[in-house]
């Protein structure tokens, strides 16, 4: 086993945090650009909702795919493998989007896109988790995760400045191969090299199943992280229509509501490590940033959101209060043994953002199409089943602040 001492500003954190830059920058970029490129693509503004949705589910969907099979290849192959092959497809992928002409096209484009997006946070946290001593690993991991926010930031800045969203995809799968050149420097995990030398089964996803112990953490590492998806890919992706319908302006422009909320997620996510750190626990950093969240919810959808300036504000306060995204999958990592780290912290960042399209189900299929709610009614709902499912999760997630990371996972812990 090497010994750990790494630091926070290490080359691994540091690569790893522009790894995560380039993956929100790509993650995000639809997003920013749905409206113009959408159009781009023939797509009508009756036809805007239908067709950007199925984008949209469409990468989620590659997101949640990749998540597996890069997790089971971080765990069998090594980290850095899942990095460089991760960071080839999505960039490949991106700069190939900048030439689509239909909506299916640019469907099957984001699908890749995911499918090449999902290994990077999970491998990358895995990475710095194994080469940081416990003590560090929490404000490391938070640095690569807040750095890496900010990805969003220049994303919106890089249309904003050459209003060419095919440009701006170009610009996407460039910084990918760049950063590609800077991952050769990166020394593999020790912990993964040792557990590769012992013959132990490695990447095993189907083992998440065959423990009751096991499964239980691993459907609760997943469930803790709901609320970030259903604040950016509901209330604040939407902020233009929800702006209309609180208080009647159609001045909100949602690719600014997503900057203004990447920007507070990213230095959410570096204090959450600073705040984890001073609690000496997980949990309780948690359950401040979701307390933040709900308070940030209910101004939201109250009379006190009743200009642009006050909707942008709040979208940077509900981005600021999910900003435990690096908390949430460095506990997913904590959770299991060196031989299925990996593939837990691939696969449950990517298993909560491929559930969108069923938060997107209950909220716009089922609560508007078919009961016939309004937007507020159905934003309403939808989060307070998301923030319910996530508490009872969170009551029942175990702490793993002080866990030594040193141990496998047997299928002698079966029940």
């Amino acid at each position: 086993m090497q010994n750990k001492n790494q630091g926070i500003f290490s080359l691994a954190v540091v690569v790893a945090a522009l790894g995560y830059f380039v993956d929100i920058y790509d993650l995000l970029l639809f997003t920013i650009v749905k409206k113009p490129s959408m159009l781009g693509v023939g797509a009508t503004d009756a036809s805007m909702l239908a067709d950007s949705t199925k984008v949209i589910n469409w990468q989620m969907t590659g997101l949640l795919i990749g998540g597996i099979f890069w997790g089971v290849l971080a765990d069998k192959k090594g980290r850095l493998s899942v990095l460089f092959g991760s960071i080839i497809l999505y960039s490949v992928a991106n700069f190939v989007t900048g030439f689509i002409q239909t909506v299916d096209q640019y469907a099957w484009c984001r699908f890749v896109a995911g499918l090449g997006l999902a290994g990077e946070l999970g491998a990358g946290i895995t990475l710095v988790s194994e080469l940081l001593p416990k003590n560090k690993r929490g404000i490391g991991t938070s640095l690569v995760a807040g750095i890496g926010l900010f990805g969003a930031v220049a994303a919106y800045f890089t249309f904003d400045y050459t209003q060419d969203w095919r440009l701006c995809y170009k610009i996407g799968g460039g910084l990918g191969i760049m950063l590609l050149l800077l991952r050769v420097s990166v020394a593999e995990s020790g912990m993964f090299h040792e557990v590769k030398t012992s013959g132990i089964a490695r990447g095993n996803f189907f083992m998440f199943f065959t423990s009751a112990k096991r499964f239980k953490k691993y459907i609760l590492a997943i469930l803790i992280g709901l609320p970030t998806w259903y604040v950016i890919g509901i209330v604040v992706n939407q902020s233009d229509r929800f702006a209309r319908e609180l208080y009647g302006s159609d001045a909100i422009n949602s690719g600014r509501s997503i900057m203004f909320a990447y920007a507070a997620i990213a230095t959410g996510d570096i204090l959450i490590g600073l705040v984890s750190q001073y609690f000496k626990s997980r949990k309780k950093a948690l359950l401040l940033f979701y307390t933040l969240c709900i308070i940030g919810l209910i101004l939201f959808y109250s009379s006190v959101n009743n200009s642009d300036a006050r909707m942008y504000a709040i979208c940077a306060l509900l981005g600021f209060s999910t900003g435990f995204w690096a908390i949430f999958v460095t506990m997913g990592a904590e959770q299991f043994g060196t031989n299925l780290r990996a593939t837990a912290a691939t696969t449950i960042p990517n298993m909560v953002r491929g559930a969108l399209p069923l938060i997107n189900m209950l909220f716009l299929d089922l609560f508007q199409k078919s009961w016939g709610w309004s937007l507020i009614q159905s934003g309403i709902v939808t989060g307070v089943v998301v923030m319910l499912i996530t508490m009872v999760a969170y009551y029942f997630t175990e702490e793993t602040f002080h866990k030594d990371l040193n141990y496998v996972e047997t299928e002698e812990m079966l029940p």
